[in-house]
């Protein structure tokens, strides 16, 4: 992933108040092992491309952290009280997920069981398309945290294509046909069900001084 990339990846969600209010409660509440994820980031991406307002067709946040030690549900319950709590009024649903539990209510909800995860970078592996298996976490030290296994070209190509590591045609073409309808210029790849490689196995930690990236 080239800096110039990132940066301007970093303009793009800074100017979503939304994402940035929740940014900041994170910091409140000393959340570290964590990212924002999937189709928050992605989707304000194709608003900026689109010329769409900042916040056009995104309904809620993906939220995950991981946490082996707490696979209660009331756990990630409080969590979840606990950042609203920081959050009033907040205007999206926050979709907080606990990734070493998800394992445990996956078959009832998609039909079939799945492995543990065994890192929140595990968990984004699988997630269903190339664009969307991202995670962002803004460090104390004023940083950025980035996982995106696949890159993120296809985010800025506005390209969508299955990650068929865990999930089915049908889930796949539900998103494209959701999505295409919100952001019509999005182009689809259709369902082949091999698995798109890997590209970058480890997290990027990269500056927030966005200033260098020039204006978005």
């Amino acid at each position: 992933m080239e800096r110039e990339q990132l940066i301007k990846l970093i303009q793009i969600v800074e100017v979503n108040p939304s994402l940035m209010r929740l940014f900041d409660a994170l910091d409140q509440i000393g959340l570290k092992n964590y990212y924002i994820g999937a189709g928050a980031i992605a989707q304000s991406v194709w608003n900026h491309l689109s010329g769409y307002p900042v916040d056009h067709g995104i309904s809620d946040i993906d939220l995950v952290y991981f946490d082996d030690q707490k696979l209660e549900e009331g756990h990630e319950q409080e969590l979840k009280r606990k950042i609203e709590a920081c959050l009033p009024d907040f205007p999206l649903w926050i979709d907080l997920k606990n990734q070493a539990r998800v394992h445990l209510w996956y078959k009832e909800k998609f039909g079939y069981e799945i492995q543990p995860y065994l890192s929140l970078e595990h968990a984004i592996n699988t997630w269903p398309t190339t664009a969307t298996s991202l995670g962002l976490r803004r460090e104390g030290s004023g940083e950025w945290t980035i996982y995106a296994p696949f890159g993120i070209d296809d985010i800025f190509d506005m390209r969508i294509r299955a990650n068929a590591r865990q999930i089915t045609e049908e889930i796949y073409m539900a998103k494209v046909e959701k999505w295409s309808k919100k952001w019509p210029r999005l182009a689809h790849e259709p369902w082949s069900g091999v698995n798109e490689p890997i590209i970058f196995e480890q997290a990027i930690t990269f500056s927030g001084d966005t200033n260098q990236g020039g204006a978005i």
